[in-house]
C-alpha cells in the first residue's frame, strides 16, 4: 500500500482536502484525531501529561483541556519539546495500528507537524497543501476565532512555507476556489492510484 503523508501550515486547507480525498474512497488517518484518542481519561498518555504538567491542565470533567495545555507550552520551547516527546510516539503507535487494518491501494496520513516532527519513515510521498500566508491568517482567524498575532505566532513556530515546499513530492495549491481545489485532488488521486498499481 502506498503511504502519503499530507501536511501544510495552519489554515492551508488540510481538512477540506482530506474530505475531498475521503469522498473519493481514500482512507484518511488523522494525527489530530489520534492525538485526542491517546489522552482520553485514564489513558497512560494523559497520566504522563498530568505527572509532568500538573492537574491544572484538566477541565472540570477530568478530560484534557487542550487550550490550557497549549497556552502553557506554546511560548516555552523546552516544555513543548517535553510534551512532544510524550505524545509523538503514542500518536504514531495509534496511527500505525489503524494503518495495519487497512486494505486499499493507498492511504493518507494527515500529519500537520509531519516535517517538524521529522517523521519520514514508512511514508512514500509527502503531499503539501499550500496557501498564501494572508489566506492562512484569514481562514484560521475565521475558523478558530484567534487574533492575527496568535496565528502569526503559530505560523512562525511551524516549518516555513519555503522549507515545506522544498520537502514536498507533490503540492496542492489551495489559493483559488473550491472547484479548482477539488480538481487538483482528483488529479492527485488518479496519480496515486497509478503509482500504487505500479508498486503492487
Amino acid at each position: 500500500m502506498l503511504i502519503i503523508g499530507l501536511t501544510g501550515g495552519i489554515g492551508s486547507g488540510k481538512t477540506t482536502v482530506c474530505n475531498y480525498f475521503s469522498a473519493l474512497g481514500t482512507p484518511i488517518i488523522d494525527a489530530d484525531l489520534a492525538a485526542r484518542e491517546v489522552v482520553t481519561p485514564g489513558s497512560p498518555g494523559l497520566v504522563e501529561i498530568i505527572n509532568r504538567f500538573g492537574q491544572s491542565i484538566l477541565s472540570q470533567n477530568g478530560t484534557l483541556d487542550r487550550s490550557k495545555l497549549r497556552e502553557q507550552v506554546f511560548s516555552d520551547e523546552p516544555s513543548r519539546k517535553e510534551l512532544e516527546a510524550i505524545l509523538h510516539p503514542l500518536i504514531r503507535q495509534q496511527m500505525d495500528k489503524k494503518l495495519a487494518d487497512l486494505k486499499a491501494p493507498y492511504a493518507i496520513l494527515a500529519i500537520p507537524l509531519l516535517l517538524e516532527s521529522g517523521r519520514r519513515e514508512g511514508i512514500d510521498r509527502i503531499l503539501v497543501i499550500d496557501a498564501e500566508e494572508s489566506q492562512q491568517i484569514a481562514r484560521a482567524s475565521q475558523r478558530d476565532h484567534k487574533n492575527e498575532n496568535q496565528i502569526r505566532a503559530i505560523i512562525a513556530a511551524q516549518c516555513s512555507r519555503k522549507d515545506r515546499l522544498k520537502a514536498a513530492d507533490d503540492v496542492i495549491y489551495n489559493t483559488g476556489n473550491l472547484e479548482h481545489l477539488s480538481s487538483q485532488v482528483t488529479d492527485m488521486h488518479n496519480l496515486y492510484l497509478r503509482l500504487a498499481a505500479k508498486n503492487s
